[in-house]
């Protein structure tokens, strides 16, 4: 019975044959399915692969250029206030010395005195002063004098000129006579030739006559200048007593007071003098005094500005000791001239003070309205970058890299600082440069965003 299931030789063969058939069948299908999806994939994947990679190296290129904050540089506005600090000066201050030599007497007029113009303030004891005015009063006098002897000579030579003259007139009459007498044979010629020498004689005494008018003519204008001479000398002499009374040149307030009573005064510079404080100094003054009714405040505008102030424009003026008082200026005058080591222009404001409430030396605050005709342009200060360079701003060009870009700078407001000079108003600024926007650098420019 086993025997007769167990199989033939023959038959396992052909089995085993029929099943490496199919395994082989079985291996093909899988190759060709491997490959058909394979190729599926090659045209769907590998396109998608490639953009991939190609999106990645992008933002990855992107991530390594920097971005940056930038910004537009905005116009100012062409009305502006324009407010500087000034200095309030006395509009007419001066030093008021002695021209007479001698003790101080008496002075009338302290500091912060208001005095009037011709105001008497010190009298000077000057003995000296009062001799020379009496010498040169003699002086005068004697002169006069010899101006009257010389004018009274003169009028005796001019008498004795007529007398000689009419003499000689006698003298040629008689001579003529006594020739017709000689020729008819009436007088001898001894006797005619007495008449000539008497004539003669005569001529010679209205010759000398004549010489000494003409000396005591030259004689009486060396006695007028002489005269003239004198009278000046005593003029000086006199002018220069009335300085022993010293006066104010105009109306005013007395700043300083540099004598006392006793002390030994000087003309000229040098005077020797004491202070308020008795402690011997020497000083050339006797007095300041100085205008209040009109006062001078003095102001340095910025040359970028100094083409918007006109004469006669009027600026409000402060000071901070007055805050409830607003004083009106009006320009009056410019210097001109541009200070080279400022690049200010000096300006004089002229402000009335008839109250005396500003004082001068105090510190004040102007304020002007200016209407400008460029208004510049106005940034951020962030933007700015100061170096070795200059005062710069970093833009960023049309092809994304960094330039810097010279600039001049005007008036500073704080947070922003105006740009008189070095922009066109279309560039893009970095809002906040650092030292890793180096020139040249590309980047990428993001607005800001207010």
């Amino acid at each position: 019975m086993d025997s007769q299931h167990r199989p033939s030789p023959d038959s396992e063969q052909q089995t085993t044959s029929r099943k490496q058939k199919r395994g082989i069948g079985a291996i093909g299908w899988a190759v060709i399915g491997a490959v058909f999806f394979s190729s599926l994939l090659a045209i769907g994947i590998l396109p998608r692969l490639s953009q991939k990679s190609e999106l990645q190296a992008a933002v990855k290129e992107a991530s390594t250029v920097p971005s940056v904050n930038v910004i537009t540089p905005r116009r100012a506005t062409g009305a502006t206030k324009l407010e500087l600090p000034g200095s309030v000066v006395a509009q007419n201050q001066t030093t008021i010395y002695a021209r007479s030599t001698g003790y101080l007497r008496r002075w009338y007029a302290d500091i912060g005195d208001r005095v009037r113009a011709g105001q008497l303030l010190a009298e000077i004891d000057s003995p000296d002063t009062d001799q020379q005015v009496l010498q040169a009063k003699a002086e005068v006098v004697q002169a006069q004098a010899n101006v009257s002897q010389t004018r009274a000579n003169l009028a005796k030579s001019i008498s004795d000129l007529k007398q000689a003259r009419a003499n000689l007139l006698i003298a040629r009459q008689s001579w003529q006579r006594w020739q017709v007498l000689v020729k008819e044979g009436a007088v001898p010629q001894q006797d005619a030739d007495t008449k000539y020498a008497t004539y003669q004689a005569n001529l010679a005494s209205v010759e000398a006559a004549q010489n000494t008018v003409n000396s005591d003519s030259a004689n009486i204008k060396a006695a007028q200048a002489n005269a003239y001479a004198s009278q000046a000398n005593f003029q000086r002499n006199t002018v220069l007593q009335s300085y022993k009374k010293v006066t104010a040149p105009f109306a005013g307030v007395i700043t300083a007071r540099n004598v006392n009573t006793g002390v030994l005064i000087s003309a000229g510079n040098g005077n020797t003098s004491t202070s308020n404080t008795n402690t011997n100094t020497s000083n050339s003054s006797l007095y300041t005094i100085a205008a209040y009714d009109n006062l001078k405040v003095n102001v340095s505008v910025p040359q970028s500005l100094s083409q918007s102030l006109q004469t006669g424009q009027t600026a409000q003026i402060t000071v901070k000791e007055l805050p409830q008082r607003v004083f009106t200026g009006k320009v009056v005058r410019t210097s001109n001239a541009i200070d080279p080591t400022t690049r200010t222009l000096l300006t004089q404001l002229e402000v009335h003070n008839s109250d005396a409430t500003l004082r001068p030396g105090m510190y004040a605050n102007v304020r002007f309205a200016i209407n400008r005709t460029n208004p510049p342009f106005i940034v951020p200060d962030s933007a700015l970058v100061v170096n070795a360079g200059g005062t710069q701003v970093a833009t960023v060009t049309k092809d994304h890299t960094v330039h810097y870009q010279k600039v001049a700078v005007g008036r500073d407001y704080g947070t922003e600082v105006e740009i008189t000079s070095g922009l066109t108003g279309n560039e893009s600024l970095i809002a906040t440069p650092t030292v890793d926007e180096t020139e040249g650098l590309r980047v990428q420019p993001v607005a800001q965003t207010k």
